[in-house]
């Protein structure tokens, strides 16, 4: 607009059905939420696109298309987005326009292979981008829908058990009761003391979200601290068992992520903090695996 190059039109993008599609509402910002439609693999994504002149102003153009973009935005990166996912379909040829134009757009059983994401560096989208060619500057406009993926892990759940201490001072044994949970599962476990000589003031469980993108020697990795809360208050004895049960549904998550398109990954983990009166701080993390199960209104939505 500095140099007059701005143009003098409105672009409005609109899916099919969407006044009755779910919306998902994502953290964009460090302030700001926004809500998407939800889409799935390979789920068509129509719908029409308005261009209008403004003030009966003439539009000349030198061709007009519509792409559907997967993409991946890595935050230390930003020159460079790398499109897993790109199709395109031309909507008018070169030429003029006065009044508000219409023009469908379908792009039948689209294939989405991976989930959206929104991350402390990276951003995995899939959205629409109209764009307008013109001689010295083209006009784009980009409306982003979002994806759920089901991606099953292997049936074997097995619960996970281990032994953990430090030499002649403390030994505890927990357990959770599975490695693999849903995006609405409950973690149950418990913590066994079979030896305690140090003096333990407190015990805290919480989950971390450990995001790893690019590649060495450009790889940053950003750990975040979902949720942590207390699951003991004073001194254990040997023989005490302490019960853990973390309901998940009320947090933030997203599944596991592993590898995508070789750029980033994402993994879940449970971290056991024991402090002793000295504020020492004796940890030990798991990894676990979550994963998003298909619900009953999804099923249906996806039917439909």
């Amino acid at each position: 607009s500095l140099f007059s190059f701005s143009a003098p039109v409105d672009i409005d993008i609109r899916f099919n059905g969407e006044e009755n599609r779910k919306l998902v509402e994502v953290k964009v910002d460090r302030d700001r939420r926004e809500r998407f439609p939800l889409y799935f693999d390979g789920e068509t994504v129509a719908g029409r696109v308005t261009i209008r002149p403004r003030d009966g102003k003439r539009l000349e153009h030198q061709g007009i298309k519509i792409e559907f973009v997967g993409n991946i935005e890595l935050f230390y990166d930003r020159g460079n987005h790398y499109e897993f996912t790109s199709l395109v379909q031309e909507l008018a040829i070169p030429g003029e326009m006065r009044q508000p134009q219409f023009f469908d757009f379908e792009f039948k059983n689209v294939e989405k292979q991976y989930e959206s994401y929104h991350g402390i560096n990276v951003k995995l989208r899939y959205f629409v981008r109209v764009t307008i060619s013109r001689r010295l500057t083209d006009i784009v406009n980009e409306k982003d829908i979002w994806v759920y993926s089901y991606r099953m892990p292997a049936e074997n759940n097995s619960s996970i058990k281990m032994e953990v201490g430090i030499e002649d001072c403390l030994h505890i044994e927990f357990e959770y009761n599975k490695s693999r949970y849903h995006l609405k599962d409950v973690i149950v476990g418990k913590i066994y003391f079979l030896l305690v000589r140090i003096k333990i003031k407190h015990m805290e469980l919480s989950i971390i979200r450990r995001e790893t993108t690019g590649a060495a020697p450009n790889q940053y990795n950003e750990s975040e601290t979902i949720t942590k809360f207390e699951i003991m208050d004073g001194a254990p004895v040997r023989g005490e068992t302490i019960p853990i049960r973390l309901f998940l549904g009320g947090f933030e998550l997203t599944p596991t992520f592993r590898d995508v398109n070789k750029k980033f990954s994402t993994r879940y983990y449970l971290n056991l903090v024991l402090v002793d009166e000295e504020n020492r701080r004796y940890f030990k993390q798991q990894e676990i695996t979550i994963y998003r199960r298909k619900s009953k209104s999804e099923f249906i939505l996806r039917k439909h």
